[in-house]
């Protein structure tokens, strides 16, 4: 599917995060660090060297320019990769905070500076 099939626009972008993998009575599985492949309004594509299952639950911290964004997010789709590294499609559930205006700002940023 391209971009411009979806829904949300998906930006190619590549930031550093922090994710807690949590079991259904909320308790931390694993912690680990990933990057995004991109994102969109609705969630991202995530790699990372762990490999999840659809339905699992995220807890995640992510740098978007000079802002930390925490956030919950729900596993989608997850797949290897080429290179033994895996991608995930987490679609975002709730934020805390400023999170979803920052996210929105970052966007919104990102594609005037493209333009």
């Amino acid at each position: 599917m391209s971009n411009s099939e979806r829904r949300y626009v998906r930006m190619e972008s590549l930031n550093l995060l922090d994710y807690v993998l949590v079991d259904e009575k909320g308790e931390i599985v694993t912690r680990a660090m990933g990057r995004t492949l991109n994102i969109s309004e609705k969630g991202i594509l995530l790699e990372t060297h762990i490999k999840f299952d659809p339905g699992q639950v995220l807890r995640i911290t992510i740098g978007l320019e000079e802002d930390l964004v925490d956030l919950k997010g729900l596993v989608k789709h997850a797949e290897e990769r080429d290179d033994k590294t895996y991608s995930a499609g987490i679609e975002f559930l709730e934020f805390d905070g400023e999170g979803s205006r920052v996210l929105r700002n970052y966007l919104e940023a990102f594609e005037a500076f493209k333009s």
